[in-house]
């Protein structure tokens, strides 16, 4: 849509030509040095002020991680208030809101030095972050190869989440209709149509969900990014909006090699598939559902990832005192594998990274999800 515009001077660093890159602006300086800088914004996906303004935080942030730089040098804060709330509550809010960006900000090491704020009708939080960084102190985005495998250092399904959270209180509200949320009496209605009667989805599996997800998005991407150059990634980005598969097909068209992906491994939020599959399909198995501050994607040699995945888990387990389930092998833990039929219980959690696909030669440049694709509920 923008493309006849002719924004940019083909002068970006870190893309196969020059163009506006993937995720941040990355320019040599005068003096030799990279300024490495982006922008994002967050709209009210949760309930409490405080974590929309850590997830906006996270947000902006990923985008530096994507592109191996774990220390952001400053951030401008960009602030909406809701211009259709009450003083009293636009105060409260707001404040929460900033909180939450300015804590991410310090946990991140770094510091909110301006912005700009206005009125809105919805409350909306983001900003830039830019780093100042030499040349061997970034990974370039274009430099995947034939043979590397592909990490994703979070699980994906956080739309589903949310949505399915969005439903419950809707339906408990009786916000839609006196007969409650049209999705929600359809996960209801599962539990009519399951022979051993066990319910389809329980408030509290729900509950569960949007605990995870919330504890997905609002968790800094910056110890998966600190680890990339140590282990020689040679490209990545961070999966958002676009969903796992959009963002996959847009770093092979910025390689300067002739590549392709095909993934082979899904990682899910618990119980997400079987919403997808049985109430309304996000297009999360085709990998097409929206994520809010996701994972990183690496491409690194098989290898460097094996080395990658286990540094990762252990300096996140001491981090965030997580607690991992049996693994099969360092990288491709397996919990459940979750057919369309199979929705069996997890026996362990596992918060990652994964390997969960590989690079190869391609013309066409196109990523593919691989026929007999293993989905994981994590």
């Amino acid at each position: 849509m923008l493309a006849s515009l002719s924004l940019g001077d083909g002068n970006n660093k870190g893309t196969a030509d020059g163009r506006i890159a993937l995720d941040c602006s990355i320019r040599k300086t005068r003096q030799g040095q990279y300024v490495v800088s982006t922008t994002d914004f967050f709209f009210p996906l949760v309930d409490s002020p405080y974590l929309q303004g850590r997830i906006g935080a996270a947000n902006v942030l990923s985008d530096l991680y994507a592109e191996g730089v774990d220390r952001c040098d400053f951030v401008l804060m960009l602030l909406a208030a809701s211009r259709d709330m009450s003083k009293k509550e636009r105060t409260i809010s707001t404040n929460l809101m900033v909180r939450g960006f300015r804590d991410a900000c310090t946990e991140a090491g770094t510091i909110v030095t301006g912005g700009q704020t206005v009125l809105n009708p919805w409350p909306i939080i983001g900003g830039v972050a830019t780093s100042v960084v030499s040349r061997n102190e970034y990974v370039s985005s274009d430099g995947a190869r034939p043979g590397d495998v592909l990490v994703l250092t979070k699980p994906i399904g956080t739309q589903v989440a949310v949505n399915v959270h969005e439903w419950r209180k809707l339906h408990e509200k009786k916000a839609d209709s006196e007969t409650g949320n049209l999705y929600w009496n359809r996960i209801l209605e599962q539990q009519k149509e399951n022979e051993n009667g066990k319910e389809f989805l329980t408030a509290e599996e729900a509950e569960t969900m949007m605990h995870t997800a919330v504890r997905s998005m609002s968790k800094l991407n910056r110890f998966g990014s600190k680890l990339m150059i140590r282990h020689n990634a040679h490209a990545g980005t961070d999966v958002t909006g676009f969903g796992i598969i959009g963002h996959a097909q847009n770093l092979m068209e910025n390689q300067i090699a002739e590549v392709g992906c095909e993934l082979h491994t899904l990682p899910c939020i618990a119980n997400t598939l079987k919403i997808n599959d049985k109430i309304m399909d996000f297009k999360l198995r085709e990998g097409y559902s929206a994520e809010t501050s996701g994972g990183l994607l690496i491409s690194m040699t098989e290898s460097d990832a094996n080395a990658y995945c286990a540094e990762l888990r252990k300096v996140e387990a001491a981090a965030y005192n997580y607690k991992y389930g049996n693994s099969n092998s360092i990288g491709s833990i397996s919990n459940t594998d979750v057919s369309k039929n199979d929705t069996s219980e997890r026996d362990a959690v596992d918060f990652g990274p994964w390997i969960v696909g590989r690079v190869i030669e391609n013309t066409d440049r196109k990523a593919t999800i691989s026929e007999n694709a293993v989905y994981l509920e994590v």
